[in-house]
């Protein structure tokens, strides 16, 4: 008797991409984020780009702050989706602000709870991206991973990538001939663990209280 491989269970993943540049300004942030979704697909997961500073995202941290708030729409996407990329641009060593809104508004996802008083994003699978031509990138990633964590998302093993160029340098990532292979490596290996992950809390989700 011949055994057949199993085929894996399809996963969506949605990226929003912090970058400060709108559409279809050229963005390293957006480059990174791709090559996630690029690794992602290697592993039965199929992916959209957002980039957030297309739409008009209120202040605020609530899911929906009313007329003109453009929250609503990306996260309706992001709920469909099974796991979540963050990528952001670095500025004067922090995220960028359009990241940190992002979190803002994700805030309003702990008093969103299913029946089991589990957050509703509980068993979704969260990944960073950060890029910049200074220093900051273990930062950034730290503080998203606290805050996505903290909201409700699960966080894979080596769930961050990022490039920095060299000390004081210049060069955007975007301006590269061809990706460090250190990069390469890391991103790769973040991809196939968050698919491991997301296909691993679908097949047992988190216990409710």
């Amino acid at each position: 008797m011949t055994e057949t491989a199993s085929v894996p269970q399809p996963l969506s993943a949605l990226a929003l991409v912090c970058s400060l540049k709108a559409s279809p300004a050229p963005s390293s942030s957006d480059l990174m984020a791709r090559q996630i979704l690029d690794e992602l697909g290697k592993h039965g997961v199929t992916g959209d780009v957002l980039r957030v500073v297309d739409h008009d995202v209120l202040p605020g941290v609530e899911i929906d702050l009313g007329e003109g708030d453009a929250w609503p729409a990306i996260r309706e996407r992001m709920m469909a989706a099974d796991i979540l990329v963050v990528s952001t641009p670095t500025w004067v060593g922090h995220m960028s602000s359009v990241a940190q809104r992002v979190l803002e508004r994700l805030d309003g996802e702990l008093s969103e709870t299913d029946d089991s008083g589990r957050p509703l994003v509980a068993g979704k699978v969260a990944v960073t991206a950060v890029v910049g031509n200074e220093d900051g990138a273990h930062k950034i990633i730290a503080d998203l991973f606290q805050g996505l964590n903290d909201i409700g998302f699960t966080i894979p093993s080596q769930g961050g990538t990022y490039w920095n160029d060299q000390a004081m340098g210049g060069t955007d990532y975007m301006d590269l001939d061809e990706t460090p292979e250190a990069v390469a490596s890391t991103t790769a290996t973040l991809a196939e663990n968050a698919a491991h992950l997301a296909r691993a809390l679908k097949a047992s989700p988190y216990p409710g209280s």
